[in-house]
């Protein structure tokens, strides 16, 4: 959770700082921050597109992390999702979907609907907590 927690620090909507890291067998398969659409201007740049009390203009960090995987040619089925806040409904069924069997997460983030589902298809939903550590944002940096 702690390398979620890192992972968070790069995200680009100062509305809810959320990583996520996608593991099997110990080893980091993926990772995703919450973030604006590839080639657009950040929240934390341009402000935030609110619909219904909630920023659209981003990727939520499972949804980047899926993505990432598949990108790299990076299969996460069978896997476990560390992630800073409990998935939305959207991104609780992407991972499903994805083949994710075990989703850790460190806040409740306000849908509900995910535990019992969870339950019924198998996919074991765990709260660990976030461990006690204060991160720095972190800058995001153009590559050179």
């Amino acid at each position: 959770m702690s390398i979620a927690q890192v992972v968070a620090t790069r995200s680009t909507c100062p509305r809810k700082y959320v990583g996520a890291v996608i593991v099997r067998n110990r080893t980091i398969l993926s990772t995703g921050y919450n973030g604006s659409i590839r080639g657009m201007p950040h929240c934390s740049d341009v402000g935030h597109m609110m619909e219904e009390g909630h920023c659209v203009a981003t990727i939520h960090a499972e949804a980047n992390a899926i993505i990432q995987a598949a990108k790299n040619g990076v299969v996460i089925e069978g896997a476990t999702n560390y992630v800073t806040a409990s998935p939305c409904w959207s991104c609780f069924k992407q991972l499903a979907n994805a083949g994710v069997v075990r989703i850790c997460y460190g806040e409740f983030y306000r849908d509900a609907r995910i535990f019992d589902i969870a339950a019924m298809i198998g996919i074991e939903l765990v709260h660990i907590g976030l461990p006690g550590v204060a991160l720095p944002k972190l800058e995001a940096k153009e590559p050179t």
